[in-house]
C-alpha cells in the first residue's frame, strides 16, 4: 500500500496545555478582541470580548469546583448550539473535566446509555423537557450527582455557589491539564448499533484546528478583516466542536444559532454577515434550491439557469488552469461571467450577507457540479473529510490547488493509505485514544498505529482523495454486483424536488431507491404547474408530472454509473426521514437498517411491480432481461 502525505502548508506549533488555554491566552494577549457575538434581538448582535469570555469561564469553573467536579470527572452537555455551550465546555476543560456531548433530540434510551456508559457526574440540559428525560433515567445512574438546567437559572446559581473559590485555584487546575489528557467523550452516530464513546484528547482536538489555521486562516476573510463565523451545526457532533475550536483558537468572531429553520438562518446571514461558512452538503444544496426557487417565482428562472451554467463553465476553466491543464476562461466566457456577476451573482451573495468569501463542506462529499456553481459565483467551497475518531478534519483542499469532487489531500502531519479492499486508513496526531469501555472495538479499528475508518475511497495520481462510500453500506445485488449507494444518493439530492434518497438492492435483482421530496420546492413546483392553465384533472396531471421529474433525476444519476449499477426502480415516500421518526441519527445520517425495516412492504411491492411489468414485456419479447427493462422499472412508483 502506498502512503500519502502532504508537506505544505506549515505545521502549527505543538500544543503545550489544554483547550481552555486559548481563551485565557487571548484574554492576556488581546483582552478587547471580540470572540463571541450574542444576539440581543432579532437583528442586533452584542460582542463579547476575550476578557469578558474568560471572566465568565472562570466564574463557571469556580462553580463546578464548588460542586465537587474534579479533574477526570465527566459532565454531559445536552443542549443546542448556543453561547452557553461554549462557556460551559471551556469552563469544564479549565478544571480538567471531560465533556460528554449529547444531542438534545436524543431518546430516553440513548440518554440513559450515554450517561451510564460515560459514568457522568453531572449533566447540563437546556430546558424542562431535557430535565424530564434525564430525570426519568436517574434511578439507574448512581454516579450522576448534578443536573443543571439552562433556562431556570442554574448557571447563575452555579456562579453564585463558586463565588468563594479563589481564582488561583482555577489557574492551578488549568495548568496541570496535559495535551494528552482526555477532553471529550464523543459518541458515534450509532447508525448500526449502540453509539460508541470516542475518547478525544486536547491535543487531538487542537491538532486539525491549528493546522488549518496555520495554512488556511487567510482564506476565511479579506485581509485586515476579522473572520466571522455563524455556528449552527450541532456542537454535539465533532464537526461542530471543530468549528468552535477554530474560532476560539483562531481569534474568529463566532455567533451561535440553535434554530436551523430556513427563515431564521436567512435572517442571521443578513444581520450577522459572516465572512465564512461551515456546513454540510445538505446546507449548500438547500441554499442552491432556494436561489432557484426565488428566481423562478420572480420570473427569472431561465436567466438563473443560464447564469448557473456560466458559473460552472467559468469555475471549470479556472480549475483546469490552476491544475495546469488549460489556459483559463476565454474572452467570451469572461464576458458572460461579468454580465451575470452584475445581474445575478452579487445578488446571490448579498442574500448571504454580502461578505461570504468562502466555505467548507464536511460530513459527506459535496457534489462536484454544486461546488463548481458556488465557485463560479464567488464563494469557493472547500470540501474536506474527517470523522469522530479523528477529532474532525484529516484532509483539506490545498490553497490554490483545489480539485472539486474530491476531499483534498491529507493535512500536514497526517498519513493516509487505501487498503486493497478500498478502505481508507489514517495515522496522525488527531486519531482518537480509543472507545471507552470497549477494548475489542478499539483493537478492531486501531491496527499498528493506523485507524481503519470504515470509509471506501481512492487517491488519484496527484494525491487527492475521493470518498465513494462506507464499507458496511456496500450493496450486493442478487447478481453479485457491488454498489456504493452514497454517490447515487448525492446525485439524486441535487435535483430541486428531491430532499432525501436511500439506495437499496441487497439480494435484489437490481438497484432501487426510496425517495422523499423537498416540501418547500414541491409547493413552489405545484403552483408553477397549475399556473399553466391546464384544465385537466390536477391529481392525475400532478402525479404524472411529478413522476416524470423524478424519472429525469434518476436518469441523470444513472448516466454516471454502469448499467448494472443504475437505479432501475424507485418509490416516492409520503414523509421525510427525520430524527423524530428514528430514521436519521441526531447528526442527520441515514439509519439505513431502520429505513429498510420501516419500508419493507413498500420495497417488496416496488420490486414485485417491476417483475410483473417485466413479465408482461417478456411475453412480447422472450429475450428481454432485467437489463432491457429500464424504462419499465423507472415508471414504478
Amino acid at each position: 500500500m502506498q502512503t500519502f502525505r502532504t508537506s505544505a502548508p506549515p505545521v502549527a506549533p505543538p500544543l503545550t496545555g489544554g483547550l481552555a488555554d486559548s481563551v485565557f491566552d487571548a484574554a492576556s494577549r488581546a483582552p478587547g478582541l471580540p470572540l463571541i457575538a450574542r444576539r440581543t434581538d432579532t437583528d442586533t448582535w452584542t460582542r463579547v470580548s476575550a476578557i469578558e469570555l474568560r471572566d465568565e469561564v472562570v466564574a463557571l469553573a469556580k462553580g463546578f469546583v464548588a460542586s465537587g467536579i474534579q479533574p477526570g470527572n465527566r459532565v454531559a452537555i445536552m443542549a443546542r448550539t448556543r453561547y452557553e455551550w461554549t462557556v460551559l465546555s471551556v469552563a469544564l476543560w479549565a478544571v480538567g473535566a471531560e465533556v460528554v456531548p449529547i444531542y438534545p433530540t436524543s431518546s430516553r434510551d440513548q440518554v440513559q446509555w450515554i450517561l451510564s456508559d460515560a459514568n457522568c457526574a453531572g449533566v447540563v440540559v437546556e430546558d424542562e423537557q431535557g430535565a424530564m428525560t434525564v430525570g426519568s433515567v436517574c434511578d439507574g445512574l448512581p454516579g450522576l450527582r448534578h443536573v443543571w438546567q439552562l433556562d431556570d437559572g442554574s448557571l447563575e446559581q452555579l456562579v453564585e455557589r463558586g463565588s468563594s473559590v479563589p481564582e488561583p485555584t482555577i489557574d492551578s487546575l488549568r495548568r496541570i491539564v496535559l495535551p494528552d489528557s482526555t477532553a471529550v467523550i464523543a459518541y458515534t452516530s450509532g447508525t448500526t448499533g449502540r453509539p460508541k464513546g470516542c475518547a478525544l484528547s486536547h491535543r487531538g482536538l487542537a491538532s486539525p484546528c491549528d493546522t488549518l489555521l496555520a495554512g488556511w486562516r487567510h482564506t476565511t476573510a479579506p485581509q485586515g478583516v476579522q473572520p466571522a463565523v455563524l455556528a449552527f451545526l450541532p456542537f454535539s457532533h465533532v464537526y461542530g466542536l471543530m468549528i468552535q475550536g477554530l474560532c476560539l483558537r483562531g481569534g474568529m468572531l463566532m455567533a451561535h444559532e440553535p434554530d436551523l429553520r430556513e427563515e431564521t438562518l436567512g435572517a442571521d446571514f443578513l444581520s450577522f454577515r459572516p465572512t465564512f461558512l461551515y456546513g454540510v452538503p445538505s446546507v449548500f444544496e438547500k441554499i442552491y434550491k432556494n436561489f432557484l426557487r426565488r428566481a423562478q417565482e420572480s420570473g427569472r428562472g431561465a436567466l438563473f439557469e443560464r447564469a448557473v451554467r456560466t458559473a460552472q463553465d467559468y469555475a471549470l476553466a479556472v480549475e483546469r488552469h490552476r491544475l495546469d491543464r488549460g489556459n483559463g476562461p476565454g474572452f467570451d466566457l469572461r464576458l458572460q461571467h461579468a454580465f451575470y456577476e452584475k445581474t445575478v451573482y452579487r445578488r446571490l451573495r448579498a442574500s448571504l450577507g454580502g461578505r461570504v468569501c468562502g466555505a467548507v463542506s464536511g460530513g459527506s462529499p459535496l457534489n462536484r457540479d454544486l461546488a463548481l456553481f458556488y465557485s463560479g459565483i464567488g464563494i469557493l467551497v472547500h470540501d474536506g473529510y474527517g470523522l469522530t475518531e479523528t477529532c474532525g478534519g484529516i484532509t483539506a483542499q490545498p490553497v490554490g490547488r483545489m480539485k472539486f469532487g474530491t476531499v483534498g489531500r491529507p493535512l500536514p502531519g497526517v498519513d493516509l493509505r487505501v487498503a486493497d479492499d478500498g478502505e481508507i486508513l489514517v495515522s496522525g496526531p488527531s486519531v482518537f485514544q480509543g472507545y471507552i469501555n470497549d477494548e475489542l472495538g478499539t483493537r478492531t479499528v486501531l491496527r499498528d498505529g493506523w485507524l481503519a475508518t470504515g470509509d471506501i475511497g481512492r487517491v488519484d495520481s496527484e494525491g487527492y482523495l475521493s470518498i465513494t462510500g462506507r464499507k458496511k453500506e456496500i450493496i450486493v445485488t442478487s447478481g453479485g454486483k457491488s454498489v456504493a449507494p452514497a454517490p447515487l444518493e448525492e446525485l439524486l439530492r441535487v435535483h430541486p424536488l428531491i430532499h432525501q434518497a436511500v439506495v437499496v438492492g441487497d439480494n435484489r435483482p437490481c438497484v432501487g431507491a426510496l425517495i422523499t421530496l423537498d416540501p418547500d420546492f414541491v409547493q413552489h413546483w405545484r403552483r408553477a404547474l397549475f399556473d399553466q392553465g391546464d384544465a385537466s384533472g390536477p391529481g392525475a396531471r400532478e402525479e404524472n408530472a411529478l413522476q416524470q421529474e423524478v424519472q429525469r433525476a434518476v436518469a441523470a444519476a444513472n448516466s454516471t454509473v454502469s448499467r448494472s449499477e443504475s437505479i432501475r426502480v424507485f418509490r416516492i415516500l409520503p414523509e421525510p426521514f427525520d430524527v423524530a421518526n428514528g430514521l436519521l441519527t441526531p447528526s442527520m445520517k441515514l439509519r439505513r437498517d431502520a429505513i429498510t425495516r420501516r419500508y419493507e412492504v413498500e420495497i417488496d411491492a416496488m420490486y414485485q411491480s417491476s417483475r410483473a411489468a417485466r413479465r408482461s414485456l417478456s411475453a412480447i419479447d422472450e429475450s428481454m432481461s432485467w437489463d432491457d427493462a429500464d424504462d419499465v422499472f423507472r415508471r414504478v412508483r
